[in-house]
Parts: C-alpha cells; structure tokens; sequence
C-alpha cells in the first residue's frame, strides 16, 4: 500500500475515540490511548486508520460541531500528541485519515460568534442567515436531519439561521468565496502536519439554494439514511444539499489535497446515493472514494447486497473517468452489524462471513471498531442516554450510543481495561465477555481471524483492484467472481445460516480452492458449491 494510489482498495478501520482507549481515567478515551493501542491495530493487518473527530468542540455532537478546527479538544489531548500518534503509526506502516466537518460549524466557534453579532460585521454572511416570512415563520420547508425545522431565529440578528443538523450546529454559506479559502485553509493546517487523508462528513451539505425555494415532497419515504420516525425522509432534498456549486469546490479541495498528496474519501447520505457517490468521484478531479448509507441499513439479503453493488457499478460506468467505492456495514451511526442483520443470532460465524463480504467487494472498505470482536448492539438505558438525536426520537429510535459503547479490552480489568474511571457510556456484560485478551489466544476467535483474513487479502491483488461479476445464484447465497489479467478469483458466500449446494457454471467448475484465508465450511466437488451456514469459498481459475 505504499504507491500513490495507497488507498484503491484499502481497508480501512474506524477509531472513534471517545471511546477507544482511555489513557487518564476521566471515562473517556483519547489520542494517547490510540497511541498505546497503536501495535494492536497494526496487527489487524488494517491499511489505514480513521479517526472520528477530536478537535475542539463543546461536544453537543462529540465532536462533529467544531469551534476550532486547529486545536485538540483537552478532553482527548494536544497536538503534540496527534504529532505522535502519525509518527507512530507511520513507523507501523498505518495511514492516518482524519475526519473532517466543513459544512457547519459549533455555534461556538468564532467565525459564528462574531456573525450572529450584527448584520454588517466583516463575517456577517458566513453563515446562512435569512429573513422570516411576512407571518414570522421559517424561510422555507427545509428540515434538519436531527428533526423539526432546518431554521432557528436568532434574537442579535432577528434572522432565522440554517442548521441542517442539531441548533448549536449552524451551517457555513460556501457560496461566499471568504469561506470557501478559510475553510481550504482549515484543511490545509492538517496536510502541513502529515495526515495521509481525510473523510469528509456531510459533505453533500456544504452548499444551499440561494434562491432558499422549498423541497418538494419525495415520492417514496427515505427510511434508510433517517429513521422511518423522521420526517426528513418525507422530503426531495433537492435544495438543501448535493447542489451543483458543490462540484466546483470539491474540485478547489481535490487540487489541495494533490499537492501534498493526500487521499479523500467523502460520506454521501442522499436520495440517490449511488449517483451522488458516481458524480463525486468521477473524472479522478473530487474526492478519491465515497462511501453511503446503502448497506447500513435494516435490510440484509444476498439478492439486496447484489442489488446496491450493482447499482453502484452502473453509475461509476457513466463516466469516462470511474471512481472508487468505499463499502461499510457498520460505523458510529448504525446498529452493529452483528445484531442489524445477524440479529444477535449468528455468533462467530456470522461476523467472520460480513468481515470477507466487505472486504472482497471492488472497493475499498471501512470496518468499524469492535466489530473484528463481533460485538453486538448495546443496550442504553434511557437515563445513560448521551446521543441527542436518540433523545428527540426517543423510544421509537434509541439514537447511535449502542455502537458507540467503549472498546473492551480485558475480561477481568477496571471497566473492561477501557478506563479506570467511569465510562461515559456503560460497557454491557456481554461486550466484556469478548473482550480482546479472552480472544488473543484462540485461533478461531473472529479477532485471530480478522488478522488471518486481511493478511490473505493482502496477498490476492485481484480482490484488490479486479473486476466484479455476480452469478445468478439462489437465495441466500452470494456469488461472485473477481477477474484480473488471466486470473480470476471465485467468492462464494453463504449469508444464511442452513447448508446450501449449488451447481457452479461449467466454466468456472475447474476452480482449485484457495487456502489460508480462515474461512471454513465451502467445498467445490464435482462443480458443485456444498457451504456450510455462513459458509464460503474461493476459488481460483
């Protein structure tokens, strides 16, 4: 991984790092004690490492409303220790990508304290203000993601302000150009330091309609980028994000990110976010890869897996230059996947099946932390709730602290080795049960065969960069074959848990089983693909 396209195919394994490791008992985790788990991620065989946002914020959002984009947060350290932590991570071999927010801001970040204080102050259009409407209402229909009204008055300024997310999270105007060269700036602080790449959140966000017209009402409820409790999915978000002035900015961040070499990859959560994710990556001038929402969903079967691949393969084919796809199944907004679509039932088995799947699709791929421990949802109790979208919807939607629960470490330490104070959010039995010493030592434990999986990975340069075709085979298995130069790889994936035969066509029939990647219970006799309950195979032709 050490050529200029490091990041084609890269695995890459999300650190959020309040709840990682702790290193001064306050219950809450930080850079150092990222430092101190640095070699344990090294031995995850993981190419890169993306760190959730640690920069200074008042924490309504954990992070992701900044009020300085240049500064550590205390509670996670300083920048001597983020200095450390690449260095040290560089000496393993390990990318780091840091996460960036540049469609909104804290409402305590300076550039907003000094904007809501008047309408002529030298930042008074940073962010996007508006008038009421004759009746006082709102400018418009527009939404927030965390729900209710997109728009907040503010009293200094008798305007209403925009905020697609929480109130505290107001929203930058990036049609002013002022913005756009402080925020290239903001960025620019961090390649000058060394990152190897960002992720870039809400990215879709960063421009609105100036003409402020309301969003027509969608055809079809969007249920799986929002809870279906939320009205923000009964919405066309055709004003409110993905404008087209968006294009020509990330255009101006791509050629900073070029001159210090540095990779992008972009969070697309929209009406068509394979489109998006096409459009934001084609023509090798916007982000690098784009990952979406499509398969952090409810929704789970061999055929619907196909279906958002394929999807995906047909919009990146639009363009003459292709981009890239990042594929995730779990990260800090989603239920676990191990009880998302394993439903709590799958064990083992289950989570070494999901951990192949996303890794040997044509793409990159993010694995989210814990789950190379098959950790399953938390439970949160309502009282220990922290997640403020949780509480506006709760008990329909019980918001993302189930996943966000700290990393166990040792079975029998203080709060699971996590921290020797109390957690900020409760690590439930059933995660200290698996924590990381009760997994070192058994070979099939899901964390040996993580480390055994990508290692095999690494080794099979068409799982990297070949080509993908499925096969027509029945529910609930996924077949697939991936093709370089004259080799060609066949994955067969057995995402049920009964035992399944199938007939492979005849020309792939003669493929001799590859060893070495952990994966038990496929066999190929006689042409016919005999897998186990979450079983697989490969094969090479």
């Amino acid at each position: 991984m050490e050529t200029k396209d490091w990041w084609r195919g890269a695995v890459i394994y999300q650190v959020y790092p309040r709840s990682f490791m702790d290193s001064d008992g306050d219950g809450v985790g930080d850079l150092p004690g990222i430092i101190d788990k640095l070699p344990y991620l090294a031995s995850l065989n993981v190419d890169a490492v993306w760190i959730s946002p640690f920069f200074k914020s008042p924490m309504a959002d954990f992070g992701y409303d900044v009020s300085d984009y240049r500064q550590v947060d205390p509670l996670f350290g300083t920048l001597k220790d983020f200095d450390k932590l690449l260095k040290q991570a560089h000496k393993l071999g390990i990318k780091i990508i840091i996460d960036q927010v540049l469609s909104h801001t804290s409402e305590q970040h300076a550039w907003f304290i000094e904007s809501r204080s008047s309408r002529d102050n030298p930042k008074a259009d940073w962010y996007v203000w508006a008038d009421a409407k004759p009746d006082g209402t709102p400018p418009n229909n527009w939404l927030s993601v965390f729900g209710g009204s997109a728009w907040l008055w503010d009293s200094r300024r008798r305007q209403y302000y925009l905020h697609n997310f929480l109130t505290s999270q107001p929203d930058l105007n990036f049609h002013n150009k002022d913005v756009q060269k402080a925020i290239l700036g903001e960025v620019e602080f961090w390649l000058k330091r060394g990152v190897d790449g960002f992720r870039f959140d809400a990215c879709i966000f960063q421009f609105h309609d100036k003409k402020l017209r309301d969003n027509p009402p969608a055809k079809v409820a969007d249920s799986s980028s929002v809870p279906a409790t939320n009205p923000y999915g009964m919405q066309r978000h055709k004003f409110d994000k993905s404008r087209p002035e968006n294009l020509k900015f990330l255009q101006k961040l791509r050629k900073l990110l070029d001159q210090y070499g540095a990779s992008s990859l972009g969070e697309i959560g929209d009406d068509d976010s394979p489109s998006r994710m096409a459009q934001y990556t084609a023509d090798n001038d916007k982000f690098n890869q784009a990952y979406s929402f499509n398969l952090l969903t409810e929704e789970f079967s061999a055929a619907f897996v196909r279906e958002q691949v394929e999807i995906m393969e047909r919009r990146l084919a639009e363009y003459a230059i292709p981009g890239w796809a990042c594929w995730s199944i779990g990260n800090h907004d989603v239920a676990r996947v191990a009880t998302r679509w394993g439903h709590n039932q799958g064990g083992p088995a289950f989570s070494k099946l999901m951990l192949a799947l996303v890794t040997t699709l044509r793409g990159s791929s993010c694995l989210y932390q814990g789950d190379e421990l098959a950790l399953p949802e938390a439970e949160i109790a309502f009282e220990d709730l922290q997640d403020p979208y949780g509480k506006a919807f709760w008990p329909e939607f019980k918001g993302r602290d189930g996943c966000r629960t700290p990393m166990p470490w040792s079975k029998s330490g203080s709060n699971a080795g996590f921290s020797t104070g109390k957690p900020w959010l409760p690590i439930p039995a059933e995660h200290v049960a698996l924590a990381v010493d009760t997994q070192e030592k058994p070979r099939e434990s899901v964390l040996n065969f993580t480390r055994r999986f990508l290692a095999w990975r690494r080794r099979q340069t068409t799982l990297i960069d070949g080509d993908l075709a499925f096969l027509n085979a029945p529910e609930p298995l996924l077949v697939f074959t991936r093709k370089s130069g004259k080799e060609t790889i066949v994955v067969a994936l057995n995402l049920g848990n009964s035992p399944q035969r199938w007939k492979l066509p005849k020309a792939l029939q003669d493929a001799k089983a590859l060893d070495g990647h952990g994966l038990h219970g496929g066999v190929l006799e006689r042409g016919e693909l005999q897998l186990q309950g979450y079983g697989a195979y490969f094969g090479r032709l």
